[in-house]
């Protein structure tokens, strides 16, 4: 069974959902002045969406520097998404800009920090998408 890796942000919607996941996971630093996290093994990358009205700067500068990391982004299976639904069909955009670069599935997408019921959709999915990848 794989990860999770996650970037969260200073208000932290990811994080608490990822922590309410209780799914093991590792955290990419929110500062470029942290050393960057270095993944060996399989995992599904959460993130926050941050484009602007036209889908501009959807996935964080952190984001970007941990997959440039070739042995990173080998490891790259799927993308969950957040966004805010006020961008219209720009929300959770990052997932599909990543989906597309890095040619995995996006899984799944959810709104801010989550609802129980993304929480619960998510376990079931992430258990679920190992099965099918061993």
């Amino acid at each position: 069974m794989g990860v999770l890796v996650y970037f969260s942000s200073a208000s932290g919607n990811t994080h608490r959902l990822v922590e309410r996941l209780a799914l093991p996971a590792h955290r990419i630093p929110i500062k470029a002045s942290e050393p960057m996290l270095k993944v060996e093994e399989p995992f599904v990358l959460v993130t926050p969406s941050y484009s602007d009205g036209e889908g501009r700067g959807a996935v964080h500068k952190q984001v970007i520097r941990f997959l440039n990391d070739a042995d990173n982004r080998a490891q790259l299976r799927g993308v969950i998404a957040s966004g805010n639904r006020n961008f219209g069909q720009y929300y959770a955009w990052a997932g599909k800009v990543i989906a597309s670069k890095c040619q995995v599935p996006v899984l799944y997408r959810f709104e801010m920090a989550g609802t129980d019921t993304d929480v619960d959709r998510i376990q079931h999915g992430m258990k679920e998408f190992w099965k099918r990848q061993s």
